[in-house]
């Protein structure tokens, strides 16, 4: 998941506005990054305190700074118009990745209460930007100029970028209607922060008690020691407890053996937002609808899903719903087969009762077991957190010949934050840093996430980028090395995709960096790096055993891949129907009561009973803390189209390693950014356009014949 800065495209830029000399040396969040590297966050300085006067000034001096580019008496030009708005705001970019920080993973009740306070602050700040009639006409000019025709291709893609978005905006509209687009912009904002913060209430006030020792029965080791550690934290006078966060969750899902305490689990966690309580999302999310339905409207769209597609890869909602009702119907037709297999087991054992949601990751793992001789137990141990992220490491320098060096000269925002200085192999140029926040902790959103501190640019010379991944790791014990799950280890490789996507880029202006880029196509390059984890380089080098240190063996590689189809049902069905209900639900133009609506559409579309979605409507902070993946979850299957037929690449030639498919994959993907149409880029890796078929034989779904 990108976790892109809280602003677009107008809070880019470089230079300083001349500002107060006290206020600036007063608050640190306005200083200029200094040190290594072109100036990193000085974390170990900024104060909750300093962030409202911080962005009230960045604010004034971003509005100054388009008041200069606007008032120009010389006819726009790039450089006086597109190149300048690229170097305006880099104060107020900062300080947003700060903000972003604080806000993912360092949350307290003294945030919150800036955060609220600032949030419809912003948007308005972002409206009188995209609003700016005179800066309009500028863009407007340069775009239908055919003086712009002469420039250099990436030059006319940004002239588009920032013409395209102004219009998207509300560029276009008459002074009255400008005004109403704001005004919902701003209560959405406020709106978004009252639904995360009461996500993240949920996640950290409500956990489960465990109180005997026959309530860790079937709990590994790792996961039993994260539960007491817990308990430890919290200050409980229990055991141990199990955390409202899917870290925790699911792996107690998996192994508990305990059916009544397994329903607890359950429960709580897909009720989070949904408890009629201070924290319930329900009214929330129905408003956020209203008003997008009201803003796509007054933008010229009929729904709000169609204004959001308008420039996605898709374009039209009905592409993305027939692309998730074919895999769907294979994939429900799977589940079905698995419960069948599971339910024998039941009655096997004498249980009086039918497969429910609570139970099926734990008899998926008996399944899994009977029929492949696969444990995840099994696997765990040799699954080590650190040997995998230098496994992720080796992978990087065999595609794209990057290294990684750890350091520790930089200031970081918590203990458990580090760094890595990334570099060129072969040239040995630095190209930028990766942070690594890997824990669940009090404070911190729950998943995993990448984050751009900040982006590649030769605007002025080279500008170094800083990315970082955070993840919901549990931490355990110490002296005890963290053990992961393949499924976590499939997220690592993921998340790891993201932060490449930005070290890779090589592009001249930040707003076409990395990992900006169309939604539908930003998950593509982090799902295709998920294919090395399980190959035999990775598994033989780093898939080591925690005590012994001897590799996987090779019956056990075998039987991994022998199983690696196994739960594919279960996760199309639990991702696909969150994105089919994300799709209808910005469909739908009337007020909508959320459980019945939920129950009505995942009734119409047959779905287990055995399965939930993977976030219900009152929790889907994708769609409802931002406007980023709202009618947008969908991207995850669009990216996965893209991505089994690109592996494919890879497999028709000399395998995962092959270096020229990964020179083209990094001249055509992974280096330039927004810097080309996605479907060209693609076109130029791959030789033509991907195929859907790919993704059915990755997934081991039956391919329609096409007549």
């Amino acid at each position: 998941m990108i976790m892109k800065k809280l602003m677009t495209i107008f809070l880019m830029g470089t230079t300083l506005f001349a500002a107060n000399a006290q206020t600036t040396s007063d608050n640190p969040l306005l200083k200029k990054w200094t040190g290594p590297y072109g100036g990193v966050p000085a974390f170990n300085e900024y104060k909750v305190s300093d962030f409202k006067p911080a962005i009230q000034f960045a604010i004034q001096e971003k509005l100054s700074e388009i008041d200069a580019i606007v008032n120009n008496p010389k006819a726009p030009t790039f450089d006086n118009t597109i190149a300048a708005l690229e170097r305006s705001g880099k104060t107020m970019s900062r300080i947003y990745t700060v903000y972003g920080i604080y806000g993912s993973t360092l949350s307290t009740p003294e945030f919150d209460a800036v955060e609220t306070e600032m949030s419809p602050k912003l948007s308005e700040f972002s409206d009188k930007i995209v609003q700016n009639k005179k800066l309009f006409t500028k863009i407007e000019t340069l775009y239908n100029s055919k003086e712009s025709k002469k420039l250099t291709s990436e030059q006319q893609r940004l002239i588009w970028l920032y013409y395209t978005d102004f219009v998207r905006e509300g560029a276009k509209l008459n002074v009255q209607d400008k005004e109403k687009v704001a005004k919902i912009n701003q209560e959405l904002a406020s709106l978004f922060t009252k639904f995360s913060q009461n996500l993240l209430a949920e996640e950290h006030n409500q956990y489960v008690a465990l109180k005997t020792e026959s309530d860790f029965d079937g709990l590994p080791t790792e996961v039993k020691n994260a539960a007491i550690a817990e308990a430890k934290s919290r200050k409980l006078d229990v055991m141990g407890c199990i955390a409202n966060t899917r870290s925790s969750i699911e792996p107690f899902l998996t192994f508990s053996t305990r059916r009544d305490l397994r329903e607890k689990a359950f429960d709580i966690f897909v009720k989070r937002g949904d408890n009629g309580n201070a924290n319930d999302n329900n009214a929330t999310l129905v408003s956020i609808l209203q008003l997008r339905t009201k803003k796509a409207n007054l933008l010229g769209f009929p729904t709000f899903a169609d204004w959001s597609l308008s420039n996605k890869m898709a374009k039209d909602p009905k592409k993305t719903i027939d692309l998730m009702m074919s895999v769907w119907e294979p994939a429900v037709e799977k589940v079905h087969q698995d419960v069948a297999e599971m339910q024998k087991i039941v009655d096997a054992e004498g249980g009086k009762f039918k497969i429910q949601p609570w139970d099926y990751r734990y008899y998926a793992e008996k399944v899994r077991k009977a029929k492949y001789d696969l444990d995840q137990n099994e696997v765990k141990p040799y699954l080590q957190l650190e040997n995998l992220r230098e496994g992720m490491f080796w992978v990087a320098g065999e595609l794209f010949n990057l290294s990684f060096k750890q350091i520790t000269t930089v200031p970081v925002y918590h203990p458990d934050v580090r760094v890595w200085e990334v570099s060129n192999k072969i040239t040995g140029k630095v190209v930028g840093l990766w942070y690594f926040d890997p824990y669940a902790r009090a404070g911190k959103r729950s998943g995993a996430w990448m984050n751009a501190y900040r982006d590649q640019q030769k605007m002025d010379g080279e500008v170094l980028t800083i990315v970082s991944n955070n993840c919901n790791f549990i931490k355990g014990t110490a002296n005890e090395p963290v053990l992961i799950s393949w499924e976590d280890a499939t997220t690592l490789f993921h998340e790891f995709g993201h932060a490449l996507h930005g070290l890779c880029s090589n592009v001249t202006y930040p707003s076409l960096a990395g990992t900006s880029v169309a939604r539908d196509y930003v998950e593509f390059p982090s799902q295709l790096l998920e294919h090395w984890l399980a190959t035999p380089e990775v598994l033989n080098k780093f898939a080591l055993h925690y005590k012994t240190n001897q590799p996987l063996p090779q019956s056990l590689v075998d039987r991994i891949e022998k199983a690696s189809n196994f739960g594919e049902g279960f996760s199309t069905v639990e991702t696909i129907s969150s994105s089919l209900i994300d799709m209808k639900l910005h469909l739908t133009t009337s007020p909508i009561d959320p459980h019945k609506f939920e129950k009505e559409t995942l009734d119409a579309l047959h779905m287990p009973s055995e399965i939930v979605m993977r976030h219900r409507i009152p929790q889907f902070g994708h769609i409802f803390s931002g406007d980023g993946y709202a009618a947008g979850y969908y991207s995850y299957l669009w990216a996965d189209v893209i991505n089994a037929d690109a592996y494919e690449a890879f497999t028709e030639g000399k395998g995962p390693y092959d270096k020229e498919v990964a020179k083209r994959l990094y001249d055509n993907v992974f280096s330039v950014g927004n810097t080309i149409d996605q479907e060209k880029a693609y076109e130029n890796f791959r030789g033509r356009a991907p195929k859907s078929d790919a993704l059915m034989r990755a997934r081991n779904f039956p391919i329609k014949d096409k007549k």
